[in-house]
């Protein structure tokens, strides 16, 4: 008997995990939009019982993602900050948390006003020098929590160089692989036990559903992840599954053309006038571009940009017209956000200072457009 052949990232994505509904044939996996199932019998079951404990729509986007992160199990959520909240219930009061300083100011928020209270003590820390991590582990440690690259800086952590000193300490690595995706870069092949998704963003592609994963290769992460799941509800509704399915089709060809445009918008804004610096870890001059080519494929479409005058921020918010002023991110769009009072808003002015994050300081997500049509729109609205 022939052995079954390992498929490359491309051809999962397009076919994903079972490959088309065994039951009926349908190549588009059905959406099974039912909140409850009928039995046989006393103690029979088809396998599933309600909805919110599993439903075959979510199990294929679920067991898909898994595979294209090569992890065993995959749990999904409504949104990315519900499925970052199953991981935090991991933990308990007392315990301690290592999380990046620079991430999504929704994550923040997490930490910060949800679960401080309850006793989950936590220290944001540049987790992109090593030196730093190993200076505030603690006894009590149980956890790092990284982005990478972060949000809005573009930061990159060496994940193997964090891995190593997890090691040392027992401690759980936690990646959020949002701005990469799995088809760039695979954290839990790097040494990581955790990764978190919102699947909002490139996995769906499309800007139309909220979702959110966590993936692992541990079982008893998995067992604790799915009874806060069932527990708690958060769970993935079967249209929402089918449209991040639907989305991960063209995941790879999405990640490769709104990369080969950031470059190229990256390059434009470095050279502008106007343009007082750029982060984007695809330019060889970025602190993290050696750490990035060793643990990643590609440098993703995430930039951040400050202008020289910041009364130009308003003017671009105002004067670009293919490009929305929008939040979120990882869409076939292009957007532009600004970190200082949208995404960052509730990160206290101190932090963001230090960061970087100013009032200078703009986001781009870029799409899929022509890239001829984007950089003249950037050039108008730098220009008016």
């Amino acid at each position: 008997m022939c052995a079954e052949k390992l498929l490359k990232f491309e051809t999962t994505a397009v076919h994903g995990s079972k490959g088309f509904d065994p039951l009926t044939g349908a190549i588009s996996f059905p959406i099974y939009q039912t909140a409850t199932f009928k039995h046989g019998g006393l103690n029979e079951s088809t396998g599933y019982d309600y909805s919110r404990l599993q439903n075959p729509t979510r199990e294929e986007v679920e067991n898909t993602v898994a595979k294209l992160e090569g992890a065993k199990f995959g749990a999904g959520f409504s949104t990315g900050v519900a499925a970052v909240t199953a991981v935090l219930s991991l933990f308990k009061p007392g315990d301690h948390i290592l999380v990046s300083d620079d991430l999504y100011g929704g994550t923040f928020r997490l930490f910060r006003d949800i679960y401080g209270p309850y006793g989950i003590e936590h220290d944001f820390i540049d987790t992109a020098d090593l030196n730093d991590v190993i200076n505030n582990i603690k006894e009590n440690t149980k956890a790092i929590f990284i982005e990478t690259p972060s949000n809005p800086m573009m930061k990159v952590v060496d994940i193997n160089g964090v891995v190593k000193l997890s090691k040392e300490k027992n401690l759980i690595v936690i990646v959020d692989n949002t701005f990469l995706t799995p088809y760039f870069q695979k954290p839990l092949n790097l040494g990581a036990h955790i990764v978190v998704h919102s699947g909002t963003k490139f996995l769906g592609g499309h800007n139309d559903t909220l979702a959110g994963f966590v993936v692992t290769n541990e079982e008893w992460i998995n067992e604790r992840i799915r009874f806060y799941e069932k527990s708690t509800g958060a769970t993935l509704a079967p249209f929402d599954s089918w449209l991040i399915l639907r989305g991960i089709k063209t995941l790879h060809i999405r990640m490769e053309k709104s990369q080969e445009n950031a470059i190229k918008v990256a390059e434009f804004l470095k050279k502008h006038p106007k343009i007082k610096e750029v982060f984007y870890v695809g330019l060889p001059e970025h602190k993290g571009y050696e750490i990035s080519k060793k643990q990643a494929t590609g440098f993703g479409s995430m930039i951040s940009f400050k202008v020289k005058n910041q009364e130009d921020v308003a003017k671009i918010l105002k004067n670009v017209k293919v490009i929305n002023f929008a939040e979120s991110l990882g869409g076939v769009e292009t957007l532009i956000t600004y970190p200082q009072t949208q995404t960052h808003a509730e990160i206290p002015a101190e932090i963001k200072k230090r960061l970087g994050v100013t009032e200078d300081l703009l986001r781009l997500s870029i799409g899929i457009e022509n890239i001829s049509d984007l950089i003249e729109d950037l050039e108008s609205a730098l220009g008016c």
